[in-house]
C-alpha cells in the first residue's frame, strides 16, 4: 500500500453522497473552493472534507508504517515489537480522529441534503462566464477621471464595460459596495447567485442552449489584490 501524492484527493467514505448532493466530484468542489466560487453551505461542506480527507491520509499512513513493520524486511526481536505496538497506538488514535472528522463532515452533508433544491442559475454565456471569474478574484468599478465613463477593472487584468456590469446585476449575480465612491473605486463581488451560477452542474440541452463550459479559475491564494 502507497499513499497518494499530496496534490491529489484520498478516498473517502463520504465521497460519492457529496456528489449526489451538489451534482459534481469533490476534486471539483475543491477546486471552486480554493477559487472562492462557493457560497458558505458549499464551503463549509468543502472545508469538512479537506479536513476529513487528512484525517484519512493519517490513517493510511500508519497502516502503510505497519505494513512495513510487519514485513519479513526487518529482524524480529524485541525493539520490532516496541515499534509495532507505538504505531498500533498511532493508528486507532489516528482512526478516532477520523471517525470524527468524518461525522462532522456528514453532519455538514446532511444540512444540505435536507435543503429546499437551489433555483435553476441562469445560462451563461462565454463573455459572462469569463466576466464573474474575473470579479471572483477581486473586482472595482472606477469613473475615469477626464471622461468619467465608468468600467470595471479587475485582478485579472480584465476590463469589464459598465453595461455589462448593470446586465449582471440586474441578473442578481454581482453586487456593488456603494459605501465606497466611484472615484476611489467601489468594490464589485459575487452573490450567492453568481457563485451557485458558476458552480452549479453543467447540463447538456439543445445546440442553442447549451450550457457554456466553466473555464478554471485562478486559485484565491495566488491573486493579486488592488
Amino acid at each position: 500500500m502507497t499513499l497518494p501524492p499530496l496534490d491529489q484527493q484520498m478516498p473517502t467514505a463520504l465521497d460519492q453522497r457529496i456528489e449526489t448532493a451538489v451534482g459534481y466530484g469533490v476534486e471539483e468542489l475543491r477546486r471552486h473552493h480554493d477559487s472562492g466560487l462557493l457560497d458558505a453551505p458549499h464551503a463549509a461542506l468543502a472545508d469538512a472534507h479537506r479536513e476529513l480527507v487528512a484525517a484519512e491520509r493519517d490513517v493510511t499512513s500508519y497502516r502503510v508504517r505497519l505494513a512495513r513493520l510487519a514485513s519479513s524486511e526487518l529482524p524480529v526481536d524485541q525493539a520490532l515489537f516496541a515499534r509495532i505496538g507505538r504505531t498500533l497506538d498511532q493508528l486507532a488514535k489516528a482512526a478516532d480522529v477520523r471517525d470524527a472528522k468524518q461525522h462532522t463532515a456528514a453532519t455538514v452533508l446532511e444540512r444540505m441534503e435536507a435543503a429546499p433544491p437551489r433555483t435553476a442559475p441562469p445560462q451563461l454565456t462565454t463573455k459572462d462566464v469569463a466576466a464573474l471569474l474575473a470579479i471572483a478574484q477581486g473586482a472595482k468599478l472606477h469613473e475615469h477621471l477626464v471622461t468619467h465613463r465608468l468600467a470595471v477593472a479587475t485582478a485579472a487584468r480584465t476590463r469589464i464595460s459598465y453595461a455589462q456590469l448593470q446586465r449582471l446585476e440586474a441578473m442578481g449575480l454581482v453586487k456593488r459596495d456603494t459605501a465606497h465612491a466611484v472615484q476611489a473605486g467601489q468594490p464589485v463581488a459575487l452573490t450567492d447567485a453568481g457563485r451557485a451560477a458558476l458552480t452549479a452542474p453543467r447540463r447538456a440541452g439543445p445546440p442553442s442552449t447549451r450550457p457554456v463550459p466553466l473555464p478554471r479559475a485562478t486559485p484565491a491564494a495566488s491573486r493579486t489584490r488592488r
